[in-house]
């Protein structure tokens, strides 16, 4: 059976969907639909919500949840390459499709980006266009840029800490 419950954090309101025992979905929502309700909060959506919090607040820099996405198989090879883009760091489109051996698919992984399930908690905002530029998000452009930024912050401020601990 299906849970969703809705979250509201600093500059995200979203959902999150789990079923057997397994994340499925998170998807960006209104305010409205926020406070509309949910299903009762399950321990994993308990616990998803707060890695995503503590992410948020730069305290935590990798997600450790059962996933279950759905999509078809060229959509998952997609979905775990952009598992492994480091945090504070972004790849263009050509770079996930040359990883997955599929060189010219650029285009087809920017459809696979656009249909993640599960944004934030599998990068999909960390892939860029070739050119540097920021290209589409279903959370909004502007969502994208702030999770970068702060990515960008809080990388930086761990590469200050390693240097002054070393020195």
């Amino acid at each position: 059976m299906k849970t969703t419950c809705y979250y509201d954090m600093s500059i995200i309101k979203f959902s999150l969907s789990e079923e057997d025992g397994a994340l499925t979905e998170l998807a960006f929502v209104t305010k409205e639909q926020v406070k509309n309700g949910a299903d009762e909060e399950t321990s994993l959506l308990r616990g998803a919500a707060l890695q995503i919090k503590q992410y948020l607040e730069g305290r935590r820099k990798e997600f450790f949840l059962p996933l279950n996405p759905q999509g078809t198989e060229f959509m998952r090879l997609v979905w775990q390459a952009l598992e492994t883009i480091p945090y504070g760091e972004t790849r263009s489109y050509k770079d996930i499709a040359n990883q997955i051996g599929h060189h010219k698919a650029y285009r087809a992984v920017g459809m696979a980006n656009n249909r993640n399930p599960l944004p934030i908690i599998i990068p999909c905002h960390r892939v860029i266009g070739h050119n540097g530029s920021l290209v589409g998000y279903g959370g909004g452009l502007a969502i994208k840029e702030q999770l970068l930024q702060l990515e960008q912050r809080f990388s930086l401020k761990q590469v200050a800490k390693d240097h002054a601990d070393t020195h």
